[in-house]
């Protein structure tokens, strides 16, 4: 081994490098037989601290291969690419013989066959293509002779049903190859013993190395021109252009990251209005541009041929972008993991900090950065809980595994409750699982379309049916998101997909703007959005859903510290005229304290609370004490929220005294008060669509057919609800639709936690005359929905300069 590992540290030393400290622990700790998880930041050579000792071992062996020894499992497909290359330049510079394949699904159909036939060493995948590679019996087998898997970013699959799936393809893995070591990858996390445990389940103390000290961080704010102006949710935004032109010009290359993909659109198409140079070398990068032109932007960001990228998400994680100098966050920050995660893309070499230029798109994102800087300083990272018990998940790995060569009920019962997710599974539970997937349930039972597996004169479980087979591939995974269309040229290529609920919001001849280009619709055929060029580079911008992320809990409350004491000089002056109008009008939040506001206009009266607890928070809040006002007086109430606090309005408020203060905080009967203030049937109905999705009972169209639109899903998933509501009412999916309302939309446990927290709190209640700076974005936001001629920008802005107004008296 020793002279092994001389061999890797020469090569090492022929790229200008040499063995960190926490590589060579890990090298040692793989050699003697270890699994870990490898916590340490971003561009501190991660990615050979852990293929480093796969490398050893082969090399003091002489393994030249022939069969896979190293999967990679990455949760993006440009991740997975960025690692392969990656991987395949040190195996050649070891003079290994080893060959790399891509299994992800932009991979090429040769790579594709390589990586299923196991005649490649290294495999890099995606959880998704893991499970798809365990649906045929021979590749299966041929990952035996497996030796290591590592799990990369695995702190973005932790707390997700991708990080579950995963969670029972390494159970199976882990039962077929005895000694199978596995190394998780993380540079952002909060609850890392936690995690640890969730990946390696059958470790009593998981071997977790920290890495290089995380890297120095600096959060710098582009403050407004005008920090004056009333806030309301996006109403700096692109007037912020110039400067952040100004930056990208000075820089050799940036990223410049946005909260969505049509956030992004909006800003390339702003920036090539204005753009100085050749507009080839700026570029836009989302998830659902076409996968060629994403690998196209993501080999000339690497070569250094852009100067600057528009991103979202899909370039967030450990892409090895060397050229990238500086990065850019369009709006609020979000989380601190999350802004360190993208900081993290500029300067991604070993001993480089980090750095990141926020772009407030309104003053109170100004808060904002600076409650990030806080938290950052104080190592304030957000942990990731993990989800457990998801039965349609289960459902989708038993099929799966059926597919692929069959298994016996006692030994896939024992295999998964070794994993984190099912440890706590009943054997009740699992057969009801098993009936699932065999007949479909009771009320299904007659209809010959949802038996999928049979049993077989052992009694063993499988698939043989080639429909079934081919329609449960195309199915596999756990992401899901409405109904897609892919956009096309009329005489040219894909450029990509929009949700069909955007499509079907425009006639031909409407404008819009996707993928760094404006294109006007010709027609929709076979689930296909026809396009041309347009001439004028306007129109409307396609909005996807899951665009509300909402403040982390390690910000929200850090906002209202920074609003009694900004601290930092330059946000202080940035802030004071904010600051000013809110005292001058109200009170400023206070740490640990509750602010409440009262106000009157023409629509009514209204109460605004500021918890500081997130969008998500506050909207199971509002709706909750929208119930209770209404059992303290009746009435009509309506609510709106914000990451900040919430507005409860109505024809008249009651008064609240300390009885019905205590009303409104108490977590005693939250339970059944949310059953009652929110339609958890009309909830579950919706979380349901997804849930039976991902176990298997809205399969897709076959190749060749038109694809299924998201109105037919709809209606097949509503119909399907109504049909086990009434004939099978403990059926394990209606029970899983509603588990994950309460949990993941309603977050019932934090809700508790925050009532307890607010009833603990001091209240300070205000009586306004007008509206205060914190309180109009939540009027402004609950103009949206109202029918009027004018257009909601024009109302707020006209409300805003009156309120302007009105504070300069």
């Amino acid at each position: 081994m020793d002279a092994a590992q001389a061999r890797l540290e020469a090569w090492f030393a022929a790229q200008g490098y040499a063995p960190l400290a926490h590589q060579r622990e890990v090298w040692t700790a793989y050699l003697a037989g270890r699994s870990g998880l490898l916590h340490t930041p971003t561009g501190s050579g991660k990615t050979l601290a852990v293929a480093g000792g796969p490398l050893i071992e082969a090399l003091a062996e002489g393994d030249r291969g022939g069969a896979p020894r190293l999967l990679w499992i990455t949760p993006l497909r440009a991740l997975a690419a960025d690692t392969a290359r990656a991987l395949q330049v040190a195996i050649d510079g070891l003079g290994l013989g080893w060959q790399v394949v891509l299994r992800t699904g932009d991979a090429s159909a040769r790579d594709k066959r390589l990586a299923r036939s196991g005649k490649r060493e290294v495999v890099v995948t995606t959880p998704e293509s893991l499970s798809l590679l365990l649906s045929y019996a021979d590749t299966q087998a041929s990952l035996d002779s497996l030796r290591a898997v590592v799990v990369d970013e695995w702190h973005e699959l932790l707390g997700s049903k991708r990080g579950v799936l995963l969670e029972l393809g390494l159970a199976r893995l882990r039962q077929r190859v005895s000694g199978l070591r596995c190394w998780g990858l993380s540079a952002t996390l909060g609850n890392l013993e936690e995690a640890a445990q969730v990946l390696l389940p059958g470790e009593a103390k998981p071997h977790c190395v920290g890495g290089a000290p995380r890297r120095r961080t600096e959060v710098e704010c582009l403050l407004p021109r005008e920090p004056g102006r009333f806030p309301y949710a996006g109403h700096l935004g692109l007037s912020q252009l110039p400067q952040v032109l100004q930056r990208l010009i000075a820089a050799p290359s940036s990223l410049v990251f946005t909260n969505t993909r049509a956030q992004a659109e909006l800003w390339h198409q702003a920036l090539s209005a204005v753009w100085p140079e050749d507009l080839s070398t700026l570029a836009l990068h989302h998830g659902s541009i076409d996968p060629a032109q994403r690998r196209a932007v993501e080999q000339a960001l690497a070569a250094g041929r852009l100067r600057a990228v528009v991103a979202t998400s899909s370039l967030d994680l450990g892409v090895d972008f060397p050229p990238v100098e500086q990065v850019l966050q369009i709006g609020s920050p979000k989380g601190v993991a999350r802004l360190l995660q993208r900081a993290g893309r500029a300067k991604h070499r070993p001993g480089e900090s980090g750095a990141i230029l926020g772009v407030p798109t309104h003053a109170l994102e100004i808060a904002e950065y600076a409650a990030v800087r806080r938290a950052v300083e104080r190592d304030a990272v957000e942990s990731r809980p993990p989800l457990v018990g998801c039965l349609d998940v289960l459902a989708q790995h038993a099929v799966t595994l059926a597919l692929g060569g069959g298994f016996e009920a006692d030994a896939l019962f024992a295999e998964v409750r070794r994993s984190h997710a099912y440890a706590a599974l009943e054997r009740a539970t699992f057969d009801a699982v098993l009936r699932f997937i065999e007949v479909g349930g009771e009320a299904l039972a007659h209809y010959p379309d949802y038996r999928r597996v049979r049993r077989d004169e052992t009694g063993r479980y499988v698939l043989d049916d080639r429909r079934i087979a081919l329609r449960h591939r195309l199915s596999i995974g756990t992401i899901s998101s409405d109904g897609a269309l892919a956009v096309k040229l009329l005489r040219g290529k894909t450029l990509g997909h929009v949700e069909e609920r955007f499509v079907g919001q425009l006639t031909p001849g409407d404008r819009f703007l996707f993928a760094g280009r404006a294109l006007q619709l010709v027609r929709v055929e076979n689930m296909v959005a026809l396009v041309k060029l347009a001439p004028k580079h306007d129109g409307r911008v396609p909005r996807w859903q899951g665009g509300q992320l909402p403040l982390s809990n390690a910000v929200g409350p850090r906002v209202a510290e920074v609003l009694a004491d900004p601290q930092d000089a330059a946000e202080r002056a940035a802030l004071a005229p904010l600051r000013e109008a809110q005292a001058r009008r109200s009170r400023l939040p206070t740490p640990g304290g509750l602010l409440v506001e009262r106000a009157a206009s023409r629509e009514g009266e209204h109460l605004f609370v500021y918890p500081f607890a997130g969008r998500q928070l506050h909207d199971g809040l509002a709706a909750l004490w929208a119930w209770r006002l209404s059992r303290i007086a009746p009435g009509t109430y309506t609510f709106s929220c914000s990451d900040y606090g919430l507005m409860l309005s109505g024809d008249a408020l009651p008064a609240l005294d300390a009885a019905a203060w205590a009303a409104l905080l108490s977590p005693d009967g939250l339970h059944e008060d949310l059953a009652r203030c929110l339609n958890l049937a009309e909830l579950a109905r919706r979380q349901f669509r997804e849930v039976a999705r991902v176990a298997g009972l809205l399969p897709p169209s076959l190749p060749g057919r038109a694809p299924r639109s998201l109105r037919a899903l709809q209606a097949s998933s509503a119909l399907l609800f109504d049909v086990l509501s009434r004939h099978d009412p403990g059926h394990l999916l209606l029970a899983q639709a509603e588990r994950e309302v309460r949990e993941q939309q309603l977050c019932e446990d934090a809700l508790r936690v925050l009532l307890r927290r607010l009833s603990a709190s001091p209240r300070s209640e205000v009586t306004l005359e007008g509206f205060s700076p914190l309180a109009f974005p939540l009027w402004a936001e609950s103009q949206r929905g109202q029918l009027s001629t004018e257009d909601w920008t024009t109302r707020v802005r006209r409300a805003a300069e009156k309120l302007e107004r009105g504070l300069a008296r």
